[in-house]
């Protein structure tokens, strides 16, 4: 294995102005809004009315993991194949154009689901669609953006997620605190529709010499690019980097994923769909503050650093949450978990980009999905522990889970010191940062 990515095509060098950046990242927006409704409110909201108490923890788990498990699949065969071909219409935007108005169709499916089967089957159809657009999308950095920039233009596309949040606290919880469930739904598909457009109109496409006609051969298309195996091991850099990724993303799940039945079974709150979006306003807040310095900041000082202080950060969240009996205590946790991911998910997108060939972008950022997808799938246990440990004595799944949380943290701070930091690097053979 290498040890750094080496690039046969660089990214453009041109200036990129604000509206540049602005419309080339306003997707983000929208997976945020989609993903952040979905998982911490409409999901926990939904699972309870459609099965026994007793096994809500189990059943959204599993609901979770198996909709993850397509996302695993899809999104890295969706940037594998945007990376190899094109169209008239460019490499990326028909995917993402398809992939969102399929969106439409299995977002109504959910919101009128009868029973926990049909509310999986249309979950999973969501997971293939959404991801058949957010593959391809992903490799629009890499592509179109200076080496030089990418951490500032990743620290936009992070900004721009914790915008979503916010909107999401603001609309989702609120909504579904009212049980207005259907209208929280509508409110999902006009922003997925708004940000699509404005990414098809917009952005333009490099044309891309390596790219092959839509009909060029799947066998062509491995034999130059490789396969996702090969794709993971392209470098003992980007291995351990997806390590990392997947163990800080597993302990920041497992508090995100239950953290509306703790609200409910532990402080007792009779409406924990509001204080959710409470929590996730704190939570955005804070890494608003320090998601685009610290992308800028990693561009000069490097990447390594910042990534173990949101580790850190993460497990402390995660730790002061088994003692939380207030919803103040656990607004203040979200504070400092808020600034954690700020750091996280500005530098750590910012330092793949990095580590992966600007001409393979596609394939090489949606192998990362194996990391975020995986450390949904992998969360998805923490519902048989909830349970599992909450039937032995009441409430005590919750203690077990945050435990778990706090060590993930841990473990994945632990592996980021065997990745090379790119931006020192560059530093020491006296190139511009």
């Amino acid at each position: 294995m290498t040890t750094l990515a080496t690039t046969e095509r660089q990214a453009p060098t041109r200036p990129l102005r604000a509206w540049d950046y602005l419309t080339l990242n306003v997707y983000w927006f929208a997976l945020s809004f989609l993903w952040n409704s979905m998982g911490p409110i409409l999901l926990p909201t939904l699972v309870p009315m459609l099965v026994p108490e007793a096994q809500k923890g189990s059943a959204l788990g599993t609901l979770s993991a198996l909709g993850l498990i397509v996302a695993i699949a899809v999104q890295p065969a969706a940037g594998a194949w945007t990376d190899a071909r094109t169209t008239r219409w460019g490499k990326r935007r028909p995917y993402i154009v398809g992939g969102t108005l399929f969106d439409v169709v299995f977002l109504l499916a959910m919101a009128f689901a009868g029973n926990y089967i049909v509310l999986l089957v249309g979950y999973l159809l969501l997971q293939f669609s959404s991801n058949i657009a957010h593959g391809p999308y992903q490799g629009y950095i890499p592509e179109l953006v200076p080496e030089q920039k990418r951490g500032a233009a990743s620290g936009v596309a992070r900004f721009l997620e914790i915008v979503g949040i916010i909107v999401t606290s603001l609309a989702t919880g609120a909504l579904v605190g009212q049980g207005q469930i259907f209208l929280a739904f509508l409110a999902i598909i006009f922003f997925l529709l708004f940000c699509m457009a404005i990414t098809a109109v917009f952005v333009t496409e490099q044309p891309f010499e390596g790219a092959s006609p839509v009909g060029a051969s799947h066998a062509t298309a491995v034999r130059s690019h490789g396969s996702p195996l090969q794709t993971i091991f392209y470098s003992r850099d980007f291995f351990l980097w997806l390590v990392s990724r997947l163990l800080i993303l597993l302990g920041g799940n497992l508090v995100r994923n239950y953290v509306l039945f703790f609200l409910k079974d532990v402080l007792g709150l009779p409406n924990p769909a509001a204080e959710v979006g409470n929590l996730l306003a704190i939570i955005a807040v804070a890494i608003a503050l320090v998601v685009y310095p610290a992308g800028a900041l990693s561009d000069r000082w490097g990447r390594k650093w910042p990534i173990v202080l949101s580790g850190v950060l993460g497990a402390v969240g995660a730790l002061l949450l088994m003692s939380a009996t207030t919803v103040t205590m656990v607004l203040i946790v979200g504070g400092i978990i808020g600034v954690g991911i700020g750091i996280f998910l500005s530098v750590n997108w910012a330092w793949a980009t990095d580590l992966v060939p600007a001409d393979e972008s596609g394939r090489f950022l949606g192998i990362s999905n194996l990391a975020t997808a995986g450390s949904g799938v992998l969360a998805g246990i923490g519902g048989y522990v909830l349970d599992y440990f909450n039937a032995q004595s009441p409430n005590l799944g919750y203690t077990a889970l945050f435990l778990i949380a706090a060590v993930c943290y841990l473990l994945g701070t632990a592996v980021v010191f065997g990745v090379k930091d790119t931006k020192r690097i560059e530093k020491q053979r006296g190139l511009p940062a």
